[in-house]
């Protein structure tokens, strides 16, 4: 039987549950499938101007909960939730992530030998253990549906190590910094929390992909903005909106025999 092209990317009818959308890139995912017709749970710990807006906006297909990705039971109780607001969620985009932030306290971005195991805690737990407990839940929820995609978010930095050089100029001018350790090693943990799940739930109808992002155009520091774009081939850094197709791809009916895989959106950065 021949698809209509449109038919190929429809996500209408889906129920789309994004964690971590007060964030900058939650919100992109967000927006992007309500504007195709899909009903949203935002999940985050925390509202936000964002979140307060789509609900404004999609008052009919936008529900924002609280929870926290940590806690199962939280989890839980944010599945009841929304089974009474929309039903089962048939689509699951794991992306809320914590990082250290250039502006972290000294001992968060020093040498790897002095890193503070409360840090390596508190990044792994929401990252790794995070997608673990929100693929326990709500991805159980869609096996038993036999119906469901499951995104993970990971990135560059989980396929290779941060490149140090991109943090000299910081180094140069008298501080100690260097790019953390916890945030690549939760992010390398999704690939294979991914190719688990894709083969335990082949059968139950639920696909499991990784999507792997590279950097996003937050205002950055100029030195950091001049290094990152000549390090990278497409010399900038990606818009927000840029891995929106993505995630709409690996939604719809598009990418429905792929499963187990992840799919590189970087500027090129893992080509060199």
């Amino acid at each position: 039987m021949t698809i209509h092209p449109d038919k190929l990317f429809d996500i209408s009818r889906e129920i789309v549950l994004i964690t971590g959308v007060s964030g900058q890139l939650g919100h992109e995912y967000a927006k992007i499938f309500l504007q195709r017709g899909a009903r949203v749970i935002g999940l985050d710990a925390r509202t936000s101007l964002g979140s307060e807006a789509l609900g404004r906006e999609f008052p009919d297909r936008f529900m924002f909960n609280y929870a926290d990705v940590t806690k199962k039971t939280s989890l839980s109780s944010s599945l009841e939730d929304i089974k009474k607001g929309f039903g089962i969620p048939t689509v699951l985009v794991n992306n809320a992530a914590i990082d250290s932030p250039p502006s972290s306290p000294p001992e968060e971005n020093g040498p790897f030998e002095e890193y503070p195991e409360a840090s390596w805690d508190r990044v792994i737990d929401v990252n790794l253990k995070g997608v673990y407990l929100c693929c326990q839940v709500f991805g159980a929820a869609m096996a038993i549906a036999r119906k469901g995609s499951i995104i993970n978010i990971s990135s560059i930095y989980g396929m290779v190590s941060p490149d140090q050089n991109l943090y000299e100029y910081r180094r140069k001018r008298g501080e100690t910094f260097f790019k953390p350790v916890a945030y690549s090693a939760s992010k390398s943990g999704v690939f294979n929390l991914t190719r688990y799940l894709a083969v335990y739930w082949a059968q139950k109808n639920v696909r499991v992909n990784t999507l792997t992002i590279a950097g996003v155009f937050n205002n950055q520091e100029r030195e950091f903005l001049d290094q990152y774009c000549a390090r990278i081939p497409l010399a900038r850094m990606a818009n927000a909106d840029e891995y929106n197709g993505a995630v709409l791809f690996l939604a719809s009916p598009a990418s429905a025999y792929m499963t187990g895989t992840n799919l590189i959106i970087d500027g090129g950065w893992t080509s060199i």
